[in-house]
């Protein structure tokens, strides 16, 4: 068991075993072509800490000049990833808060018409750029789901996730 320090909290990175036939018993963690799969598998807030749910957030517009509410005017995966991240960051930061205080995520994903398939690469590009880095190593729990459609026609990400506030001294 790896613990890692979350500000005064506790991540417990329990082994990954058989996400999707790649690891395999004998080995301790998930690899991936970079490394570590970058998630915890399980964490641990210990009492005291409040907890704050933030709601779903997709991208922003990264091109005003496309039609409004369709995947030219939102971008691929990799970049409504990205701001979508960005966004939540900026969320946070709202709260005092970083990524370093997040605990869980959830990252609702449509198939990209131009692929036939949801992007998982390109989400873990733009997500591995805020996760598991020098700057903020902190990994939550995380799980990603392929959806039929989300709300906005133009999304292909949308993110929600949950964080925690050390108790005040």
């Amino acid at each position: 068991m790896i613990r890692f320090p979350l500000r005064n909290a506790t991540l417990i990175a329990a082994t990954l075993v058989g996400f999707a036939g790649a690891a395999h018993a004998a080995d301790p963690v998930l690899r991936t072509p970079a490394g570590k799969f970058p998630i915890a598998s399980a964490v641990e807030v210990p009492p005291g800490y409040a907890t704050i749910y933030l709601s779903g957030l997709g991208a922003d517009v990264a091109d005003k000049a496309a039609k409004p509410m369709t995947l030219e005017a939102y971008g691929n995966t990799e970049t409504q990833t990205r701001s979508a991240l960005t966004k939540l960051q900026a969320e946070l930061a709202k709260m005092k808060l970083g990524f370093g205080d997040v605990v869980q995520m959830h990252i609702f994903m449509a198939a990209d018409p131009k692929l036939g398939k949801i992007d998982f690469p390109g989400m873990m590009k733009a997500y591995t750029e805020f996760f598991g880095t020098k700057a903020q190593p902190n990994l939550p729990s995380r799980a990603a789901f392929q959806v039929a459609a989300l709300a906005n026609p133009g999304w292909l990400v949308e993110i929600e996730l949950v964080a925690v506030r050390p108790p005040a001294n």
